[in-house]
């Protein structure tokens, strides 16, 4: 009987085990369904050594740069595929509705770069046309900047400007021209007008947007915790627009350019859009070519620039 009943408390209250610890050697298996008091650790693995050696160095940069190095790739090659078209179109002379009978290819713009970059007249547009480019834009980006932030704080200003923005925001740059000039005393300043105007708009439309996509979660915990109106807008509403007016800062370069090119066309006497239309009037089509060319090259890195600024600036907009 008392065997029995012992048999029967076995089967109710399986043996208890305390496992071992690493140092303290094998301990037997456990048997089937008992109770472990003290789980065993598992035996913790070495930490690699990282490979220090010039190759491995190389390794890990090209498995951190992955994907940097293939969007590169990729725009290297449909670059060289559209030199590659241009030039079968243009030594060809085809004409597939759009006529490239006229149009330079690749060689003959090469010629006309190097001839171009022998004198100093055509670095002397260029370096007009960036002149007047960064004031335009800069003056643009000190205005509308602080508008921005001021309209997406206070409905009431906002409601008082933005209706005039909406009404001039549609003009184009070229249809400004005469009223620049008679607006301004002289011609530069009418282009670096014209330019601030094409830049304005969209770094004040960026802007605005992000005060409205601010979270209002934010703005109430700053206040619940003592945040003044300036503590609230340099805590959380700049840093949380800053991203957004980077953005307005990069297409409002774009059309900037778009804006300064149609004013040197009409109005300049320098610059790399009076060296084009120049080279149109006096029928050097390869110089025209190579005036679109530099306006494209001058565009890209100038945004290029202000999108590496603004990386460095908003490091947390990376992390989304």
């Amino acid at each position: 009987m008392t065997s029995v009943a012992a048999k029967s408390a076995a089967k109710m209250h399986p043996p208890l085990h305390v496992a071992g610890t690493p140092g303290e050697g094998a301990r037997p298996r456990p048997p089937a369904g008992a109770i472990l008091l003290r789980p065993e650790r598992p035996v913790q693995g070495t930490t690699p050594v990282p490979d220090r050696s010039p190759a491995g160095l190389v390794r890990r940069w090209l498995k951190l740069n992955m994907q940097a190095i293939r969007a590169t790739a990729l725009g290297a090659l449909a670059i060289g595929l559209f030199i590659l078209a241009w030039h079968v179109v243009t030594v060809n002379r085809m004409d597939l509705y759009v006529r490239f009978l006229n149009v330079p290819s690749p060689e003959q713009v090469l010629e006309s770069a190097r001839t171009a970059f022998s004198t100093s007249a055509f670095f002397d547009h260029i370096v007009m046309s960036c002149r007047r480019i960064f004031l335009g834009f800069a003056l643009a980006a000190l205005v509308a900047v602080p508008l921005g932030l001021l309209m997406g704080r206070f409905a009431l200003l906002k409601e008082f400007v933005f209706p005039v923005c909406e009404v001039l925001r549609p003009i184009p740059a070229i249809a400004w021209v005469p009223m620049a000039i008679m607006l301004w005393p002289t011609n530069e300043q009418s282009i670096v007008f014209i330019t601030f105007l094409g830049a304005f708009f969209p770094i004040l439309l960026n802007t605005l947007h992000g005060m409205a996509n601010v979270d209002e979660v934010l703005v109430r915990a700053a206040r619940c915790l003592g945040a003044s109106e300036r503590a609230t807008f340099r805590e959380v509403y700049f840093p949380a627009v800053l991203p957004q007016v980077f953005t307005g800062l990069t297409v409002g370069m774009g059309v900037a350019w778009v804006s300064l090119i149609a004013a040197e066309m009409i109005s300049g006497q320098f610059g790399i859009g009076y060296f084009t239309w120049e080279a149109y009037s006096l029928v050097q089509y390869p110089d025209i070519a190579l005036g679109m060319i530099t306006i494209g090259v001058l565009g890209l890195a100038s945004s290029f620039l202000i999108r590496l600024v603004g990386r460095a600036v908003t490091p947390w907009s990376r992390a989304k």
